[in-house]
């Protein structure tokens, strides 16, 4: 590639060194790389000559003015909605803010704001993945120079604890299905059965549900592949008995408004809270139960009182997912079928689950153990002055 020109988006740009000495950065306008090295000749024959290159200024843009139109550009992505949310964040810190006064300290100060305030790292750092997306569109729209979309380029992302593993126990599982709504039920069998998303769960529409040949068709996952679950009994019982009406293609809705439902978070955050644990200071054990007004008892084991824990603790929608893939491994299932059910392009995310299987990991050497040693090695003496080492391999 000649130096001096590149391509952003579609539109090539150039750069050059004005006669100032200071470097230029200039929107061809045009996605043919021709009409660029054109505009790049004729700014080196200015200078060349002495000249200062006319450039067309770019007007003084507000972050308020750019949502509009990023927002317009978003509205048809799965992500709009959130992404809608992250823009509302963003237009009342900085709404009023020209684009080329954007600066790395400014970002910096809103991202420890926000993580002040309790915010976790996850969710400053999809705001200001947007903002950044913001910027880079505005640098292809021509909104903004090179030096600012260069400036909000450098923004870096706050490091988050993907570890985090919390899934349901049996119990757990079994309380919370019963304190939960009767619409919310069905919603929280199908996540713990497939391991969907909520997203994934509050869009599905019949279409996607083939109950006769027993699998759910999702032709829209997150990272851009078809993903085809299977439906066991217990799912496809579920789905049996939901209300199906002609004028709704939404397999979960609102029965007075058959409406899809758009978020579940009051009616599953009440479902959590009516979960106690009765847990004993001193021991291991504890005892699940819905809310009740009777008294928490004294600890079978070793006769203390036990104390009660309001609710289902450190619990989101999006741990049902985990509990799905958690209580797989323990029973078994292979890494790479665990992989393909919830839809990970590598196995790197889904090997954090692998350190529940501690046990197969041992099955697995015993197996070796007796299919290929199957013995012991025995050292047997015939005389003082030699020794005769023997192998014994059975089977």
């Amino acid at each position: 590639m000649a130096k001096g020109i590149y391509k952003r988006g579609r539109i090539w740009w150039i750069t050059y060194i004005g006669i100032d000495g200071k470097q230029y950065f200039e929107s061809s306008k045009s996605s043919l790389r021709a009409d660029a090295e054109y505009i790049l000749a004729c700014r080196r024959k200015d200078i060349g000559e002495g000249k200062e290159p006319v450039i067309t200024r770019i007007p003084n843009y507000s972050l308020s003015q750019l949502s509009e139109k990023y927002l317009d550009f978003v509205k048809v992505q799965r992500s709009f909605d959130s992404k809608k949310i992250f823009i509302q964040q963003l237009v009342k810190e900085f709404g009023t803010i020209l684009l080329k006064n954007f600066n790395l300290m400014m970002i910096e100060q809103y991202q420890s704001k926000r993580l002040f305030n309790g915010k976790k790292p996850a969710t400053v750092n999809r705001v200001i993945a947007t903002l950044k997306h913001m910027f880079t569109k505005a640098a292809e729209w021509e909104m903004i120079t090179e030096d600012t979309y260069k400036k909000i380029k450098k923004v870096k992302f706050i490091p988050e604890n993907n570890r985090r593993l919390r899934y349901l126990s049996k119990e757990e599982w079994r309380f919370l299905i019963n304190a939960a709504e009767s619409h919310l039920k069905p919603i929280l069998i199908t996540a713990l059965n497939t391991g969907m998303r909520k997203g994934q769960i509050l869009s599905l529409k019949w279409d996607n549900v083939d109950l006769k040949h027993g699998f759910i068709l999702l032709d829209r996952t997150k990272n851009g592949a078809r993903l085809e679950l299977p439906i066991n009994d217990t799912l496809k019982n579920t789905l049996q008995g939901i209300t199906r009406r002609l004028d709704v293609s939404y397999v979960f809705y609102d029965q007075k408004t058959g409406r899809p439902f758009k978020d579940v978070k009051r009616s599953f955050s009440t479902a959590l809270k009516r979960v106690e644990t009765l847990k004993c200071p001193e021991c291991s054990y504890q005892k699940t139960r819905i809310k009740s007004k009777d008294k928490a008892g004294n600890c079978p084991k070793c006769g203390i009182r036990l104390i009660v824990l309001r609710g289902i603790q450190d619990f989101h929608f999006h741990d049902l997912r985990h509990t799905f893939a958690s209580h797989l491994v323990m029973a078994g299932i292979d890494i790479t079928t665990i992989k393909e059910l919830l839809g990970h392009k590598t196995l790197t995310m889904t090997l954090r689950y692998a350190h529940l299987a501690p046990s197969h990991k041992v099955k697995a050497v015993d197996i070796l153990d007796r299919q290929i040693c199957g013995g012991t090695l025995q050292l047997h003496d015939n005389s003082v002055n030699s020794a005769k080492k023997e192998l014994t391999i059975n089977g």
